[in-house]
């Protein structure tokens, strides 16, 4: 035999065992323009820094987010996945997108991370200074395939307003909306994110100036406390975007983002991630400013499906749960 022959059966026989013993895992993330791309590749670079150690190997995805996440991880097309609290809940009760699906109940939660919140911008030039004054105008909610699209028909819904035919519904993904209100198609757009955002940074920074508007009231207070999903929250304009008109913090209401995975996904798997994500929990706080706030405790938080016996495991050894 060849001595290159031998080589290339033996550089073949390494390598399979390599793949053999390496795990190759996909988490879904979302829009580029989002928290949770970066977030995504800050999990699976933690991940990669360790694979000799851990075995495993990560990449990220970008898609159109957490409904797209959740059926995604379902179907064995995705391991690990983000998806707003709010999607997470609906999901292993069989509501919204799932009605006809009826409960998944294979979905698994791991951890939360950072709070996102429901941000309604709006033209200055719009004549719209409070949610109220959105009766009439064309407003991007979203794309239907994505979940903040929900959060907007919620919102509106909880103040009586039609979404379909009290104003003028635009159904753009998010990061078009910058673009659309600065050209002047649309005169207010809905998203929920997390801060600081790229894609409102865009929409402050253009000619057209834009303002932040509350979502308060009693019918947003009752639509709150009857979905236990969503709390209230205030963004932060004067310190994230100051270039909007009138930088003021307003107050709103959000989810948080989870960490999901299947029932399928095994044990070790989930343990390890969830390990070294905690064990360097201030390395990975630091990675972005939407986790300025986190804390280990508020990880455990917002997690609506059975908590994955991996994580589990680790939350039990450390007495972050009894």
């Amino acid at each position: 035999m060849s001595s290159l022959l031998w080589a290339n059966i033996m550089f073949g026989t390494m390598t399979a065992e390599l793949q053999a013993e390496t795990r190759f895992l996909t988490i879904g993330s979302g829009d580029v323009t989002g928290i949770y791309f970066p977030t995504g590749l800050i999990i699976a670079k933690m991940i990669n820094d360790k694979r000799d150690e851990l075995g495993i190997r990560a990449s990220v995805e970008s898609t159109p987010g957490s409904v797209f996440n959740v059926n995604a991880i379902l179907a064995g097309y995705l391991e690990f996945g983000l998806v707003q609290s709010d999607k997470q809940y609906q999901a292993v009760k069989g509501l919204a997108e799932w009605s006809k699906k009826g409960p998944q109940e294979n979905l698994r939660a791991v951890f939360s991370i950072h709070h996102e919140s429901v941000c309604l911008v709006a033209a200055a030039d719009a004549g719209i200074k409070t949610i109220h004054d959105l009766k009439g105008k064309r407003v991007n909610l979203g794309h239907p395939g994505a979940a903040m699209y929900m959060n907007a028909i919620d919102t509106l819904k909880s103040i009586g307003l039609n979404p379909n035919s009290d104003i003028l519904p635009y159904k753009s993904k998010a990061s078009d909306a910058p673009r659309l209100l600065q050209d002047n198609l649309i005169d207010a757009f809905f998203c929920t994110v997390g801060h600081p955002n790229e894609m409102l940074k865009e929409a402050v920074s253009g000619s057209r100036k834009v303002r932040f508007i509350p979502i308060t009231g009693p019918d947003i207070d009752k639509s709150i406390s009857e979905k236990n999903y969503y709390q209230k929250t205030t963004i932060a304009v004067r310190e994230f975007y100051a270039d909007s008109k009138d930088p003021v913090d307003v107050e709103t209401f959000g989810v948080v983002a989870t960490f999901c995975t299947s029932a399928d996904m095994p044990v070790d798997v989930v343990y390890l991630i969830t390990k070294e994500l905690f064990d360097k929990f201030d390395y990975f706080k630091k990675q972005h400013p939407a986790y300025a706030n986190l804390t280990k405790e508020g990880m455990l938080k917002g997690l609506s499906a059975p908590i994955h016996p991996g994580a589990l495991k680790y939350f039990k050894e450390t007495g972050l749960m009894e």
